[in-house]
């Protein structure tokens, strides 16, 4: 209730600052608007009902207000409308397809008298349900080549049909698919870039005439003093208003600025930000200066990448080792020594740095900052394990092999701080992170549609499928389950996916994200079409359409955008 208050104060206020007509005009405020009206009366029902309730209409609505206070997943959503009816044609050729090799299979693999000719029409063509799963899973290549295998077995010819059922639906439907959605997503990024770039200089503009009205200046002239005292009092980025300061004290002379110096001097928000490190402190000591430059040297680095290399080396090593030893077998003392020496080298390295760069220079290293609190974090666990473990008897909130696992797992991430020290990893690296900003808008929508499929998935099949009471998930439990009742090879019950299930939320976003990866979802779809209804299968159809839309195809297209977004500038 408290957050639907604030929700409520929140589109008051906005409606009050644009006031009626462009409230009238805001479909989003007016949605925003009926969402908070629908959830209020359902927290009213519930409340009448003593939250009693399985069903609570207000849950699906959550994710409104994510999109509502995300201009970027607007204009995302608005693109992918403009997609809509070019990917229904593709569709609909998907669905013709699909229909057309449906009829053709049941005709082909009809009911025979030989029971032994039978396979493949008892396995995937005995109905016309049936026959249309089969088939859209083939779609996906997650039943290749196990669908044609029993018609194989009889003649080889069979194998033309599967083939081309693949050739058309995968490699060039679904191609096309894509193909589509890139080109109609191919401007978006840039689109975007040149709008801001065209209402930042109406901005300038608007200003430039403001000032020269305030001024009262002849002609089209600004004075100085006057844009030096706005450029005092705007928020913005202290390094750039810095920057446009100078370059407009350069006018002072005159003190006046046409507009295309005035224009000008706002290029240098184009400009980006060069950290300059702090100055090296300075040593009297000739011996001090020595050792100054022998370990700010760059050599310095590289040798210790060489010694991180070696220990995850070692690790790796023991690792392989004692792999087919227990925890309780395995004897660490020699990793532990071995662990010990190269953490006091990290040690060693962290003060020799910090003694030739000073503390502000090398915290003024993203590379130190991750380096030196690594290495202090190795340091306590190490010093906590040797002193929780100093006696055979002693044990704490971790045993002795996790702490031995937490310490191993902090040198290998550690090993990490190579990559900017290697050019091409490191450009890599920073388009992974670009990308990541990318796709937030698209990540944001993936998961409002995991959470509206998630809670409806819930509705529709918590508790459709509980597994057997012995079904502990040990090997033991697995003896006494197929000693019980046999179950056929690849479905849901031998492949003990249990935990797959409607029960919660969590269970649920796992099975989705299960369902998206195409790999064995067959078996999900048999196991809820049986254990509830045939129509259950339209649910996980439709999860697999927009899924592929959005992670498979959207998401794509923006990675191979990215990189021109730069070009709007040149």
């Amino acid at each position: 209730m408290i957050c639907l208050i604030i929700l409520s104060v929140d589109v008051a206020v906005k409606s009050y600052l644009i006031g009626w007509e462009e409230f009238r005009k805001s479909k989003w405020l007016i949605g925003y608007t009926v969402v908070i009206l629908i959830s209020v009366m359902d927290w009213v029902l519930s409340v009448s009902m003593v939250c009693d309730e399985k069903l609570r209409v207000r849950r699906l609505l959550r994710p409104f207000f994510l999109l509502q206070n995300s201009s970027l997943m607007k204009k995302t959503l608005k693109c992918i409308k403009r997609t809509l009816p070019e990917i229904a044609s593709v569709i609909l050729l998907l669905a013709l397809h699909l229909c057309l090799f449906t009829m053709i299979g049941m005709l082909l693999f009809a009911k025979n008298e030989d029971p032994k000719k039978n396979g493949e029409w008892e396995l995937h063509f005995r109905n016309l349900p049936s026959s249309l799963t089969s088939l859209l899973v083939l779609l996906t290549t997650a039943n290749n080549p196990d669908v044609m295998i029993p018609a194989y077995s009889l003649n080889r010819c069979y194998a033309i049909f599967f083939v081309a059922f693949s050739v058309i639906g995968t490699y060039c439907l679904m191609n096309l698919l894509t193909a589509i959605i890139y080109n109609q997503f191919r401007g978006y990024l840039l689109m975007s870039v040149q709008t801001s770039f065209l209402r930042r200089r109406l901005g300038i503009r608007a200003a430039f005439q403001v000032l020269t009205c305030r001024g009262r200046a002849a002609g089209e002239r600004a004075r100085v003093d006057a844009v030096l005292e706005v450029m005092s009092r705007v928020k913005m980025k202290r390094y750039y208003r810095a920057a446009i300061t100078t370059v407009a004290q350069q006018y002072e002379d005159v003190g006046f600025m046409d507009r295309e110096q005035f224009t000008k001097i706002f290029d240098e928000l184009d400009k980006d930000c060069i950290k300059e490190h702090p100055p090296l402190p300075q040593y009297s000591s000739p011996t001090l200066q020595k050792l100054q430059l022998i370990f700010s040297h760059y050599y310095l680095i590289l040798f210790g990448n060489a010694v991180a290399l070696a220990n995850v080396v070692c690790i790796c090593t023991v690792l392989v080792l004692n792999s087919e030893k227990s925890t309780a077998e395995r004897d660490n003392f020699v990793l532990e020594i071995i662990n010990l020496c190269f953490i006091l080298y990290y040690l060693f390295e962290m003060c020799v740095k910090i003694f030739a760069f000073g503390w502000r220079g090398y915290l003024s290293y993203r590379n130190n900052i991750f380096d030196g609190f690594l290495t202090v974090l190795l340091l306590v666990t190490f010093s906590i394990k040797a002193q929780v473990f100093q006696e055979p008897s002693a044990h704490g909130v971790l045993s002795l092999w996790e702490m031995i696992r937490l310490v191993n797992l902090l040198i290998v991430f550690r090993f990490l701080r190579i990559i900017p020290d290697i050019k091409l990893m490191a450009l890599v690296a920073s388009t992974l992170l670009d990308l990541v900003k990318n796709l937030r808008a698209f990540a944001g929508i993936l998961v409002v549609v995991y959470y509206v499929f998630a809670v409806f998935g819930i509705w529709l099949f918590e508790g459709a499928i509980k597994p057997p009471e012995s079904s502990v998930l040990t090997n033991a439990s697995m003896e006494n389950i197929t000693s019980n009742f046999s179950v056929a090879c690849g479905t849901y019950e031998q492949l003990e996916y249990w935990p797959n299930n409607f029960d919660d939320f969590g269970a649920a976003v796992i099975l989705l994200y299960d369902v998206m990866i195409v790999n064995n979802w067959q078996a999900f779809i048999d196991a809820y079409s049986r254990y509830t209804t045939e129509w259950s299968k339209i649910y996980f159809v439709c999860w697999w359409l927009i899924s592929l839309w959005l992670r498979g195809h959207v998401s794509k297209s923006a990675p191979l955008q990215a990189p021109r977004v730069p070009e709007v500038l040149t």
